[in-house]
């Protein structure tokens, strides 16, 4: 699999060293995202016409996303590594990631660990992995084709 996509396989090791640099790092070593979240929710404030969204929006929801967006380009890398047909080792694999950094969490000082954060994660690879399925479509649908002939 990896030999087969060299630079696929490259980026997805770098990608997945920074989602565990963001994950697994110490609290102290950290940003404060709540602080961060907070400034950008009252960024989106400043705009009257935004007023629908920023009223459903606090800092748990913005972290609540922004947890599925970081696992958003590893559903993608998963399935364009392991193929389309196999999108459900994709997603069973991403499932166990996340699993393993809760559990990892739990062990880091000032980290804290939440199941929610295992569902968010999870939501973040089944949607990575179906943009990737509609990226690849066309390709694979051009593969039966040619197949069938």
């Amino acid at each position: 699999m990896l030999h087969r996509h060299p630079f696929l396989g490259l980026l997805t090791l770098v990608y997945l060293a920074f989602v565990g640099l963001v994950t697994l790092t110490p609290a102290e070593d950290q940003p404060d995202y709540a602080s961060l979240a907070g400034r950008i929710l009252a960024r989106l404030e400043r705009y009257p016409d935004l007023d629908p969204l920023t009223s459903r929006l606090s800092i748990e929801r913005i972290e609540f996303l922004a947890n599925i967006g970081l696992f958003v380009p590893l559903g993608v890398f998963l399935l364009l590594l392991v193929g389309t047909r196999l999108w459900l080792v994709a997603l069973a694999a991403g499932i166990v990631l996340t699993s393993m950094i809760e559990s990892v969490q739990r062990e880091i000082p000032g980290r804290v660990s939440d199941p929610r954060d295992v569902a968010a994660n999870s939501i973040g690879m089944f949607v990575g992995i179906g943009l990737a399925v509609l990226l690849t479509l066309p390709a694979t649908l051009r593969r039966r084709r040619q197949r069938d002939r």
